[in-house]
């Protein structure tokens, strides 16, 4: 994994599958669309960008917290999350999982990173997951501090790192120079065969006036809506599910796949509506990524 890798990819990003309905008919035998097999055996490539320059539905999860619940630290306070490289070996050989969301937002975490990249480096299935890190908002530490961890995660081995928070069109250009200051080249319309993800997700009533502007932004892969953050800053979940569809229709509009929070119950309805990227959490999360492997055809 890391900034090194090479892809190989099926046009500038497929042909966009309008409903899933098309998908369940047409995977199987479509040259376009990978199989496991075939993303696994492209090499270099991460697996993500393997799956979405075909258009076909990614599924992973959050890197679960290794502490045992309970653990405190000897004044009684509570300890951070814990991640390991065994951790990351054992996800790695999870083969429902195509990536890993290892998220650093509340607190940023490089041990983290390294512990989860050096994990899956070493294990032992074919088609290992690409690993997504999610650093703190750009408003939370500064610029300055945000372009460091940016490039630090992709030194450590993330093949992708996810801005949250994004807060306009300004910030939103801002998050994009981040990774060309690292040297990166990011996997989007205009560079297909970039190697690494960027992604950008607006959670605020005031990001959401301008998402248009912000998705129009040249230079990242990914455009998500954080539903759960939304929701809160609108006052209701139905006014965050409305912002997440106007983001997911701005995605869309200008060829980038869109993430979203699943599980078992609405993976399959998340599927009909577009969305590329399911992202699972729990002991319920190979069940739900299983529904939603069997309604997309893989």
């Amino acid at each position: 994994m890391g900034v090194e890798r090479v892809v190989a990819t099926v046009g500038p990003y497929g042909l966009r599958l309008v409903a899933v309905g098309a998908t369940l008919c047409m995977t199987a035998a479509c040259s376009d669309v990978p199989d496991d097999t075939s993303a696994a055996d492209a090499g270099s490539s991460t697996r993500l960008i393997q799956l979405w320059s075909a258009d076909t539905p990614a599924f992973g999860v959050f890197v679960p917290n290794e502490r045992p619940g309970g653990e405190v630290a000897p004044d009684g306070s509570r300890l951070p999350p814990l991640y390991t490289s065994e951790g990351g070996a054992s996800l790695g050989e999870n083969p429902l999982l195509d990536y890993l969301f290892l998220n650093l937002e509340g607190s940023y975490d490089a041990e983290a990173v390294a512990a989860i990249a050096e994990g899956l480096d070493e294990s032992n299935s074919e088609g290992t997951p690409s690993l997504l890190v999610r650093i703190p908002p750009i408003e939370r530490d500064g610029a300055e501090t945000a372009r460091a961890r940016v490039f630090e995660a992709l030194q450590l081995g993330a093949d992708g790192v996810v801005i949250p928070h994004v807060r306009s069109p300004e910030e939103a250009r801002l998050a994009v120079s981040f990774f060309a200051d690292a040297g990166a080249s990011v996997w989007s319309p205009d560079n297909p065969d970039g190697e690494t993800l960027a992604m950008i997700m607006i959670e605020d009533a005031g990001a959401l006036a301008t998402a248009g502007e912000i998705a129009d932004t040249p230079g990242y892969s990914v455009l998500a809506c954080g539903i759960g953050s939304l929701s809160g800053d609108l006052g209701s979940r139905e006014a965050g599910e409305t912002g997440t569809q106007e983001v997911l229709q701005h995605s869309e509009r200008v060829g980038l796949p869109n993430m979203i929070t699943a599980n078992a119950q609405d993976v399959e309805q998340r599927l009909e509506e577009g969305f590329l990227g399911l992202l699972m959490s729990g002991p319920g999360a190979d069940e739900a990524i299983r529904i939603g492997r069997s309604a997309s055809g893989r």
